[in-house]
């Protein structure tokens, strides 16, 4: 595992329930903040083996970006089983619910 992707599960990790970040906000944390693909294509090969909170990651607009609709189902009833409000269009508030870091 690249120390990269070390510390994309780390930050994943420490989104606290009921709080979202967006793909390339934890790229940003994570180090490389022109890496919001690759934080995709971590939660896509990592999340169900490290346990991620994945369904607390959003793009940049706060919206469930899962293209299926059993995937988008499922993020939206995670999210408000921790009581994230999820609009009828899939989105997210980022202004409540968005963990704000140090540097931003």
């Amino acid at each position: 595992m690249t120390p990269f992707t070390e510390r994309v599960l780390q930050v994943i990790r420490s989104i606290p329930e009921g709080k979202v970040m967006t793909y390339g906000q934890v790229a940003r944390q994570a180090g490389s903040p022109r890496a919001a693909r690759q934080v995709v294509r971590i939660l896509h090969t990592m999340s169900k083996k490290h346990k991620l909170p994945w369904h607390r990651v959003l793009n940049i607009r706060g919206e469930i970006a899962i293209q299926d609709d059993e995937g988008a189902q499922l993020q939206q009833f995670l999210l408000v089983s921790e009581g994230v409000h999820v609009t009828d269009e899939l989105t997210v508030s980022l202004a409540e619910y968005q963990v704000h870091s140090e540097e931003e």
